[in-house]
């Protein structure tokens, strides 16, 4: 009977990983790599004309925490809590840069008929992602980065609150009034 193997946990890779052990370094970058690019496509949205920024700012991102790994120290919060605090400031890094240049929409149109929507539907889509990406850069960074990642990545409360260091119950409290505020800007009235 063979030994059922099973992966090995993140403070293990983490601790192989700060010793310089590449492949623990692979299997961790892989396993935080989907979460992180959903987290900054969301921050970065499609402002830019393409998912380039995101990756972009992805790459960096990794190679932050690379860079940073030997000085890591394991704090409760775990090793994607502290990938994801790199991600924030790159994040608000590259919209301070981007700040100064008005972004313009190169869309190309596809040459053949497909089942994609089509130029108006795009734009449409295009203008509800612009008006709730303008209607989130109302709220502060924080409820920001607690919507992206309660609503668009899907995290629990509880990952939410390892990645901000925070409680559950905090996030779950300022989920709830970052979207009464967004209710407040669009002049509906509070459920609560």
């Amino acid at each position: 009977m063979t030994a059922c193997l099973h992966p090995p946990d993140e403070h293990s890779l983490t601790h192989a990983a700060a010793g310089g052990d590449r492949d623990s370094l692979a299997e961790l970058l892989r396993r935080v790599e989907p979460k992180l690019l959903r987290y900054c496509r969301a921050r970065i949205g499609a402002a830019q004309s393409t998912d380039a920024g995101a990756e972009d700012v992805v790459q960096e991102v990794m190679l932050a925490a690379m860079d940073a790994l030997p000085r890591y120290r394991a704090d409760g919060a775990g090793f994607e809590a502290y990938v994801f605090g790199i991600a924030r400031r790159k994040v608000a890094d590259f919209h301070r840069a981007n700040r100064r240049t008005v972004p313009t929409s190169t869309e190309d149109l596809p040459e053949t008929a497909d089942d994609r929507p089509g130029p108006a539907q795009s734009a449409v889509d295009s203008e509800c992602r612009t008006m709730v990406r303008a209607l989130l850069h109302r709220l502060p960074q924080k409820q920001q980065d607690i919507l992206t990642m309660r609503v668009v990545l899907g995290m629990s409360a509880e990952e939410t609150a390892r990645v901000l260091n925070s409680t559950s119950g905090a996030v779950r409290v300022s989920q709830h009034r970052a979207l009464e505020k967004l209710r407040t800007f669009l002049g509906r009235p509070s459920t609560g």
